[in-house]
């Protein structure tokens, strides 16, 4: 991941995702990826409520039947290690899933204003998971809804499995 100036010490100025947890991905899911990745890089809040500062390297993965947010200092030291149950997301991403399987075999086929409908409605299934991991996450980190929505895309890459 490229570095860029902090700006604030609360933010988060390299991801990394757990690749051993992904068998492959599809140029499309690994272009998504990449937005997410960009867009977080380019502007993402996260404030640990235990008042550690950063700038912040944070791992995302999977821990058995959890997801994990390892956070990091830029040394890769350890400040904290963030465990949701996985459960709580599945649904969500499952219909958000298929939401983005339609829609982008309706951008094949369908109407301009068809392919803006699905597409409305793939942004608020993505809108809803990034609230719920705002909810999940609220008495551990705090974070903005555009991080929210960063992140919510890399759960959703862990959640791929062929």
């Amino acid at each position: 991941m490229e570095a860029r100036i902090v700006e604030n010490a609360n933010d988060i100025l390299k991801i990394t995702i757990d690749e051993r947890s992904v068998i492959r991905r599809s140029p499309r899911v690994e272009h998504e990826l990449k937005v997410a990745v960009f867009d977080l890089m380019e502007n993402n809040t996260f404030k640990p409520v235990d008042g550690a500062t950063g700038p912040f390297h944070v791992h995302v993965g999977l821990e058995e039947d959890r997801l994990l947010f390892k956070v990091m200092d830029m040394d890769d030291n350890d400040i904290t290690r963030i465990l949701l149950p996985v459960m709580s997301f599945r649904s969500i991403v499952k219909e958000y899933f298929l939401i983005c399987d339609s829609y982008y075999a309706a951008i094949k086929t369908a109407s301009p204003s068809q392919i803006e409908t699905i597409d409305m409605g793939r942004r608020g299934l993505h809108d809803d998971g990034a609230e719920l991991l705002l909810d999940r996450l609220a008495d551990k980190v705090a974070i903005d809804k555009g991080t929210a929505r960063c992140l919510f895309t890399l759960i959703c890459v862990l959640h791929i499995r062929a």
